[in-house]
């Protein structure tokens, strides 16, 4: 091999050096990246935070809302109905809102709002809202329990006022939470307790409902929609 042949080699793998090992540490960097803390949350991390976690669920509250006004509908018209439905419903309100939700409010916010000495008296009324929702609940099971069979008409009224009041508390209670409380929970807590009780949150959620427990429960409460006849979205568009 000429000396002018092997001068060109031996420079040419010299830059093809400099150019690479860059390159090479770049790729390193990003293999170690991938394979860091961010490269796969833990099972059941869905990433989202506390309050979208929250404002989520009173999604799953509000269908169950709906499936309420439907039952307000038919016993207004004296019509009969499966009280399975109706109480399966009221089983839902008990263990995902009452039990669940509503105990990781009481629990990790309210505590921290009247530390911080904001928005005490809301928290006051939200709390006492939440012991009222549960005796509600309670009577809306034990009639639907007999709802299959004709209800004689003091039952049907008695029925009929436990899910009015139902109704008549919950929406603007979820509604003052979602525009009020939970966005000014970022504000009373620091950035990493913040992101940790998002992780807290969707570890106690897998705990009581299973992995991927949030979905589960929307798919009860879309049986209960399909089986009430109230699981088209476009049959509530306006003609």
């Amino acid at each position: 091999m000429s000396d002018t042949r092997r001068t060109f080699l031996r420079h040419s793998g010299v830059a093809a050096a400099c150019v690479l090992t860059p390159a090479l540490a770049i790729a390193r960097e990003i293999a170690q990246a991938k394979t860091g803390p961010e490269a796969e949350k833990p099972k059941g991390d869905e990433g989202i935070s506390p309050d979208e976690d929250l404002m989520r669920e009173h999604g799953v509250l509000n269908r169950i809302l709906l499936i309420y006004d439907e039952h307000l509908r038919l016993l207004a018209a004296k019509r009969t109905f499966d009280g399975s439905i109706l109480a399966n419903a009221a089983d839902i309100i008990r263990h995902f809102v009452e039990e669940y939700h509503e105990k990781l409010e009481e629990d990790f916010l309210f505590p921290r709002f009247r530390k911080a000495g904001k928005h005490v008296a809301l928290v006051d009324t939200l709390q006492a809202q939440h012991k009222a929702g549960r005796d509600l609940t309670a009577k809306i099971k034990e009639l639907a329990g007999v709802a299959t069979l004709k209800l004689v008409s003091t039952d049907s009224e008695k029925l009929s006022d436990a899910l009015r009041e139902f109704l008549r508390m919950y929406r603007p209670h979820e509604a003052r939470e979602d525009t009020v409380l939970f966005p000014a929970f970022r504000t009373i807590v620091s950035a990493h307790e913040y992101d940790a009780l998002g992780d807290d949150f969707e570890k106690k959620e897998d705990e009581l409902f299973g992995d991927e427990g949030f979905f589960k429960v929307v798919d009860k409460v879309a049986d209960l929609e399909k089986r009430l006849g109230i699981y088209e979205l476009a049959q509530f568009t306006p003609k």
